[in-house]
This record gives C-alpha cells, sequence and structure tokens, in this order.
C-alpha cells in the first residue's frame, strides 16, 4: 500500500519497527535506515541506477540487512506544490516496488539535497566527498522528517 499520510502509515506499523528512507534519482538511490523506535535517521548505501530489475535487487538487498517493517520515499514536489515529471517518476517506482510488500509512504522532499548540502559544506567537507554522499544524507533528511510526523 501506499500512503501520502504519515498517520494512516503509522496506524499500518502499530508496534513501529525499522524504516528504509530513499531518495530517488535519475542516477543515484540515496538510503538511510531509522531505529526500530522511530528516533533517529542514518545515511546508508548508495544504489547506482541501472535498469529497474537491478535496482530493485540492490533494493531487496539494502532491506536484507535490517528486520525492515517500511519504506519511505522522497516526493520531489515544486516549490508552489504542485507535481512535475521528478515527482511522477518517484510516484512511479513506489508502484513499481509495491509488490515487495513493505508499505510505502511518500514524503515530500522539498529543501532535503539543499538543507544536507548545507550541513556538509558548513562541516567544511570536500565538493567530491559531498557528491558521494549526498543523495544518502537527502534519504536520511527525508526519513527523519517522516519519523517526526510520525512520531508527534
Amino acid at each position: 500500500m501506499i500512503f501520502e499520510n504519515a498517520l494512516e502509515f503509522r496506524d499500518i506499523l502499530p508496534g513501529g519497527g525499522v524504516l528504509i528512507g530513499l531518495d530517488v534519482g535519475s542516477k543515484t538511490i540515496g538510503t538511510a535506515f531509522c531505529d526500530a523506535d522511530w528516533t533517529f535517521a542514518s545515511p546508508a548505501d548508495l544504489i547506482k541506477r541501472s535498469k529497474f530489475s537491478k535496482d530493485k535487487i540492490a533494493l531487496a538487498a539494502a532491506i536484507a540487512t535490517r528486520p525492515t517493517k517500511g519504506i519511505v520515499i522522497g516526493l520531489p514536489l515544486n516549490m508552489d506544490g504542485s507535481e512535475g515529471p521528478r515527482s511522477q517518476s518517484s510516484r512511479a517506482f513506489a508502484r513499481n516496488i509495491a509488490d515487495m510488500g513493505f508499505p510505502i509512504l511518500l514524503r515530500d522532499e522539498r529543501w532535503s539535497t539543499q538543507a544536507v548540502e548545507r550541513d556538509m559544506i558548513a562541516a567544511d567537507m570536500s565538493r567530491a566527498k559531498r557528491s558521494e554522499k549526498i543523495d544518502s544524507g537527502a534519504a536520511a533528511f527525508i526519513l527523519q522528517g517522516a519519523i517526526d510526523a510520525l512520531t508527534s
């Protein structure tokens, strides 16, 4: 099932559990996981995009590393809240992985990458290091926003 409402998503997972957050891009998929109590999100591995079937296998392998109960996918809305091609792509990705059997929450991700990059620059991280960590950092930012909404 695919949700856009955090409360409906929470209701389907009454016991909490580990969630994986995804920042789905055209070249990579940033991943992050949260703890089972929905306290904090941490960046995880980066999945390099190729054919969807290979992407799905890589995602399944990432999920298999933890007792995952649900998936949070960033929904890249335009600044006015409307949806564009990137949003449609994220929705299609969610539909295509729905058969994995996990509830999926689509979460507004406006400003996620910019917020993470700003923090990385403030930490004096090199441009090369930022480019390899930005997508998983954005996934953690998206997931943290989701778990904050789920627990408030």
